[in-house]
């Protein structure tokens, strides 16, 4: 018999779980999924509610441009520009913003009278107006270019007729306050850039590689009619049936005497992209506004030139003539009396 003495080593089992103790482990291992659930419910179902007043952006920023300018009969300004936006500028200098149905960049606004407005811009957009601004409608059935439809000019006269003019050829034209509009001339590959409306419904316009076209609201007698230059032309106006004046790319300028049968170029000592030209029956002169601040006024041989501010060289692509000056409209608004520059503040 062997004298070894063996013994029993074997563990102790372990006592089963108390009731207390399996809930617990139980509940850590379902709460995680249930974290979950709840956050997925709260997503899909609790709304979150608006804490305090909404912030309304001013109606005049510093990203704004501005290419219209038109002056209603009580005194106040209305000037179109980006982001579809048109501003009403009071006679006390108030600014308040309009509501318009399109972002589209508005390049021009114009009134027949204190109701009747419209503004014209890219994408072939013309939006109208009867209630002087408060409410606008866009027009349907534009006629439109496969190609490209920005509208950059739009000019008024009595009995409601409108004019706009743009790229490809667009030349359209309204005779009931700008509800419905046809083409006046086919589509070609030029941009109309301005038209004046004179007497007796006899046009002229101007656009592209300095080209001149003389016409009328019928649609008829067409007749192309030599510059004298290359550059784009930007923007005519005339002061009678007679006397006009054109300017465009590189300091163009042109006159003319005829209505626009002739035109002889003009030096006023500019070089930079003029936009625009305005005649001032108070002063009885020209004045032309374009780019880096600069302009001109004058007529005939007697011009001379300027820049708004030395600080301040932004480009103005609207002048518009009110009493004591004229509102320039551009990368900025401001008033220019002449002698000084006051650019409208947001």
């Amino acid at each position: 018999m062997s004298n070894l003495v063996t013994s029993d080593l074997s563990l102790p089992k372990a006592s089963a779980l108390r009731p207390g103790a399996r809930l617990m482990k139980l509940t850590m291992a379902v709460l995680p999924w249930v974290i979950i659930a709840s956050l997925l419910w709260a997503g899909l179902f609790i709304r979150p509610q608006p804490v305090g007043s909404t912030i309304e952006p001013a109606a005049l920023e510093n990203r704004d441009q501005f290419y219209g300018l038109a002056r209603l009969p009580g005194g106040e300004l209305l000037a179109s520009g980006s982001y579809g936006k048109v501003l009403l500028i009071g006679t006390d200098g108030t600014v308040s913003r309009l509501p318009t149905p399109t972002r589209n960049t508005l390049q021009d606004i114009a009134a027949w009278d204190a109701s009747h407005l419209v503004a014209v811009g890219n994408d072939g957009v013309i939006l109208r107006s009867t209630d002087s601004g408060k409410s606008w409608t866009q027009v349907q059935d534009v006629p439109r270019s496969a190609v490209a439809n920005k509208l950059n000019r739009v000019r008024v006269a009595a009995g409601g007729l409108a004019i706009a003019t743009g790229e490809m050829g667009a030349l359209l034209i309204s005779h009931d306050f700008a509800q419905s509009w046809q083409r006046l001339r086919e589509e070609e590959d030029v941009a109309w850039n301005d038209v004046a409306i004179l007497d007796g419904g006899h046009l002229v316009l101007v656009g592209e590689f300095g080209r001149v076209m003389l016409g009328n609201v019928n649609g008829q007698d067409w007749q192309e009619v030599s510059a004298g230059v290359d550059a784009s032309l930007m923007a005519l106006n005339f002061r009678d049936a007679q006397n006009g004046v054109a300017v465009g790319l590189e300091g163009a300028v042109l006159q003319t005497r005829d209505g626009g049968l002739t035109w002889q170029v003009v030096d006023v000592g500019l070089h930079e992209h003029l936009f625009d030209v305005a005649w001032l029956p108070a002063q009885q002169h020209w004045f032309v506004t374009g780019a880096l601040g600069r302009w001109a006024s004058g007529d005939g041989s007697d011009w001379h030139r300027g820049i708004l501010d030395e600080r301040d060289l932004s480009w103005h692509v609207r002048a518009l003539p009110v009493d004591g000056g004229l509102w320039l409209a551009g990368a900025d608004l401001g008033q220019w009396d002449g002698r000084r520059w006051s650019r409208l503040q947001p």
